[in-house]
């Protein structure tokens, strides 16, 4: 229904008078039955510095929707701080969030019969959510990112959270001082807004551009800063548009932008993560999209942009280069992206680069040209063999050598391994693996930015391997593979593999092999036994029960 068939429904239908009268008790007029009514989904909260600078964007955001002759309805979704998390039990309940966050936005826009949605969010899980439900919902709605952090400085060399969690590597080895330890944990998050690099939530927000439910330039703008706010009344003006040119997800979320999305995410260098959380958003969309639509991407697009966490520069070092955008004309003038795709403001995406040029700066280094690429091919490739059968994700870049076969050392959960890392028990060609932690084993599919940053601190990255059936955060590099599926909970081979057992992991074949007899793994599953649940009751044993495989983006809806 358009907005005038969807809220008149309510406030001029069959039951007009008590409708009417609850709304007058929220200080509605008689004429004000006659606008649009939007939600504002505030993901305000100060559990976490991602989200507690969100309230002023909310306020301009109601502002503007009042001042373009609409009625802002706002109501809140939930969060959890991955970075807070990790490491713990609670992060368990990082990708869960992702699925409270969609039935939020889709119960309160539809329950309330709103007639769009502006989403506002800052945390990792934010932005998949709030699109999942924007696109279950499916009434004109736009996405507004909160924001990045700004980066820490520590004798002269900037920080993101990641710096933290690799410092304790670093010092639990006797690789770094106790000033510089101390430095680094006081300074590393400065501001409010999301972790600072090309991770989970700038990567999410930065393809929201891509994909045209967010406005240009808008997804790598810090969060302190004015033009935050500003761009945040813009998108509101925008949406209330959209709303009158009944301009729906459905138009704007396709096969085609999905690429445009994916295409973006690879020229950047963005997280793992992002492979999950499209193919749970193509599934909310409708949209055909399966693993192998990665790979087929990631072998047009290459690698331009040098971010951390395996390159060099900050979210807001590509903003200040020319932000999303530049990077978007780049690959519309090689062809790379579908250039006809409908946005949120009414254009198409080659309408909105228009003005954008054709080259980038030449005083900046962020952004490079395409025959100047970081990387000939994208950074996350889809990797199978008979540890990972239907496939698993694992980041390329940053690696010297991206191969290695080595025995396995198998942890039944995060911290045994990190403890063993910590330890020193963990040497150069060893491949760890991590297993009953995917989306039904963990349950919840827990990142592992712990021991990853662990191995990294203690200088393992290059000559080290892991390999699990859960996840990685966005800050995470190294010769990782993750989402393996089907996970040991399902009966995945990774559940088979015992201490010592030969492993291969090589992205150059795309390759993630267990070296052992097939009749040697066949004799293991017959005696394999599922573990009992975790959790009986509660969200995590709802997740756990309705959960799709990792490679079907573990979705819920």
């Amino acid at each position: 229904m358009a907005y005038n068939e969807r809220s008149k429904h309510i406030t001029q239908g069959v039951a007009r008078s008590p409708n009417r009268a609850m709304y007058y008790a929220l200080g509605y007029e008689a004429a004000d039955f006659d606008k649009p009514m939007i939600g504002i989904a505030n993901g305000h909260s100060t559990i976490t510095p991602c989200n507690a600078g969100l309230q002023p964007l909310a306020d301009a955001a109601v502002a503007a929707v009042k001042a373009a002759g609409a009625n802002p309805q706002i109501f809140g979704t939930p969060t959890i701080s991955d970075g807070m998390s990790m490491g713990t039990e609670g992060m368990k309940y990082s990708l869960v969030s992702r699925e409270v966050i969609a039935d939020s936005i889709e119960t309160c826009v539809q329950g309330q019969w709103m007639d769009g949605v502006l989403v506002l969010g800052g945390c990792d899980k934010n932005m998949p959510g709030g699109l999942i439900g924007i696109c279950r919902a499916n009434v004109p709605a736009i996405y507004v990112y909160g924001g990045t952090i700004k980066p820490g400085r520590w004798k002269g060399q900037d920080l993101s959270i990641v710096s933290s969690f690799e410092a304790v590597g670093a010092f639990m080895a006797g690789k770094m001082s106790q000033e510089d330890f101390d430095g680094i944990e006081r300074n590393a998050c400065p501001t409010t807004g999301s972790c600072g690099g090309m991770y989970t939530a700038n990567t999410m927000s930065s393809s929201f551009e891509a994909l045209g439910i967010s406005l240009m330039f808008s997804s790598n703008m810090a969060n302190p800063d004015r033009e935050k706010i500003d761009s945040t009344a813009e998108s509101a003006r925008v949406l209330v548009e959209a709303v009158k040119k009944n301009i729906r997800p459905s138009d704007i979320v396709t096969r085609k932008s999905i690429e445009n999305a994916v295409a973006l995410i690879m020229a950047t260098g963005g997280s793992t993560n992002a492979v999950l959380h499209y193919l749970a958003i193509a599934h909310a969309a409708n949209v055909e999209w399966t693993l192998d639509d990665f790979e087929r991407i990631r072998r047009k697009v290459p690698v331009i942009c040098d971010l951390k966490p395996s390159g060099k520069y900050m979210a807001v070092d590509l903003h200040a280069a020319g932000g999303v955008p530049q990077v978007l004309k780049l690959l519309l003038n090689a062809g790379l992206l579908h250039g006809e795709c409908m946005t949120i403001t009414g254009r198409t995406m080659a309408e909105e680069l228009a003005d954008v040029p054709d080259q980038p700066r030449a005083d900046q280094d962020v952004i490079r040209t395409l025959d100047k690429a970081l990387y000939r091919e994208g950074h996350l490739a889809i990797l199978k063999g008979n540890l990972a059968t239907e496939g698993a994700v694992a980041k390329i870049t940053g690696l010297k050598q991206p191969v290695i076969t080595g025995p396995a050392r198998v942890f039944e959960d995060e911290q045994s391994a990190l403890e063993a890392i910590l330890a020193d028990k963990i040497v150069a060609g060893d491949v760890l693996v991590l297993r009953y932690l995917g989306p039904k084993g963990g349950p919840g599919m827990p990142e592992m930015l712990a021991p990853t940053s662990a191995i990294i601190g203690r200088g393992l990255g290059d000559s080290v391997g892991l390999i699990t059936d859960g996840r990685f955060s966005g800050g995470t590099w190294g010769m990782v593979v993750g989402h393996v599926t089907p996970e040991a909970y399902e009966g995945g081979t990774i559940a088979l593999v015992q201490e010592g057992d030969e492993i291969t992991i090589d992205a150059h074949r795309q390759l993630i092999q267990l070296n052992v007899e097939e009749a040697e793994i066949e004799r293991r599953r017959a005696q394999w036994v599922r573990p009992p649940e975790r959790y009986t009751r509660g969200v995590l044993s709802k997740f756990a029960k309705l959960a799709r495989s990792a490679s079907e983006g573990a979705a819920t809806g």
